[in-house]
């Protein structure tokens, strides 16, 4: 089987709104296409095959059938096979994972793939029960403000039940990601004035309660933007041979469950994790790239909402089963420390573009551990990985990516 090799990738400012710029699905595509394939230093005319990850094109802006964008804003993408992704947050994942099996396969040596969203073309309470549609529809708490602030204060919840909890701990995952937004020059937050969550944040007026126990600044928010990769084979860097990637997929792990989050909490009640099947997805990657969490130096993770990333620390082994707190407390996930999580700032400091977002982890990861990621850099980081859920981890993705060579 072929290597998959990441020869650029590009991501957009997510803190504009194109909706206010005047702009529509194909404004968005020319940019993310175009600078894809700028920062691969290939002609749109090398590319063999598309995949786009978007998940809620029709419900915000009424626009479907997104694999067929790239060839609308690009005549030499005219004809190229092309198909778009949908599995809520993961679609981006999943798009990428589609792309490699292309590659791997021997049927194509390069691959574009593109993921695309707009979310800010409806005010934020229409736009919160748009993404509802990723859950259980009729099942997953209709009755709930927003669906998806109250699915995970009940994992949350869950752990209180199982470990116990202190929201002290959410508030400081808030505040790091928010942090270390500030380093980043596309993060949808990293000019915005974060208030002192460890002194204010239970107060209802700086940080308001959204649903449950979760506040304003324990949840990401809805974001316009887009990111986007060129994937190649081993035979094309042997046909190119002055190539220089930026980084190899050396991992992957893939796991599907039921769309309900009841589902999943009866299901796996009794197992020391609250999520298995989301510690499987990360651990299939690891057995992939033939590495522990010692040969991993960093990792991009799903916080869509403070609860999940508390459930990413313990899910990838940082820490014992419901002991996330202690990595949190002890500076092991800030950009210095023993295994930093979203330097980036990730989804709830940099934003949360849905059908975007799996490949802008892979994005991230690929600057990483080619030394591209500016301010926010991890020193020496040779190996990244991430961590992407769909949903209420219906669909969980993970992959390594290394420097190669």
């Amino acid at each position: 089987m072929t290597n998959v090799w990441i020869l650029g990738g590009y991501r957009t400012d997510f803190a504009r709104n194109l909706t206010r710029e005047g702009g529509a699905f194909a404004d968005l595509t020319d940019e993310v296409v175009h600078g894809t394939l700028t920062s691969a230093r290939v002609d749109a005319s090398a590319v063999q095959v598309i995949h786009v990850g978007n998940a809620f094109g029709e419900l915000f802006a009424a626009q479907g059938h997104l694999g067929a964008m790239p060839a609308t804003v690009d005549s030499a993408l005219w004809g190229v096979p092309a198909a778009r992704h949908e599995a809520a947050c993961a679609s981006g994942s999943i798009a990428a994972l589609a792309a490699m099996a292309d590659l791997r396969s021997g049927a194509y040596d390069v691959a574009l793939v593109v993921g695309l969203e707009l979310e800010k073309t409806v005010p934020g309470d229409v736009g919160a029960a748009h993404l509802a549609a990723a859950g259980w529809t009729g099942h997953d708490d209709p009755g709930a403000t927003n669906m998806w602030a109250d699915t995970f204060s009940r994992v949350a919840d869950e752990y209180d039940r199982r470990y116990g909890i202190d929201d002290a701990h959410l508030r400081a995952i808030a505040t790091l990601n928010y942090a270390n937004a500030r380093r980043n020059p596309h993060a949808q937050t990293r000019n915005w004035q974060i208030p002192d969550l460890a002194a204010d944040g239970d107060d209802d007026e700086v940080n308001p309660r959204v649903d449950g126990r979760l506040r304003r600044y324990d949840c990401s928010q809805l974001t316009d933007g887009g990111a986007g990769l060129v994937l190649v084979s081993d035979r094309y860097l042997r046909d190119h041979p002055s190539t220089r990637p930026i980084g190899r997929i050396d991992g992957w792990g893939h796991r599907t469950v039921g769309l309900g989050l009841q589902q999943k909490l009866d299901r796996d009640a009794d197992p020391p994790y609250v999520m298995p099947h989301v510690r499987d997805a990360v651990h299939d990657a690891f057995r992939r790239a033939e590495v522990t969490l010692d040969g991993v130096d960093g990792f991009e993770v799903h916080d869509c909402f403070t609860p999940s990333e508390y459930l990413a620390i313990d899910h990838i082994g940082l820490t014992g089963p419901g002991e996330s707190w202690k990595a949190v407390e002890n500076g092991e996930i800030e950009i210095d420390g023993r295994l930093p999580v979203n330097p980036s700032g990730g989804l709830i400091g940099g934003g949360h573009p849905v059908g975007a977002t799996g490949i802008r982890m892979l994005v991230d990861a690929a600057r990483q551990v080619s030394g591209a990621a500016g301010d926010y850099q991890v020193e020496g980081a040779r190996r990244f990985a991430t961590l992407n859920i769909g949903g209420s981890t219906a669909t969980t993705v993970s992959f390594v990516v290394s420097a190669g060579g």
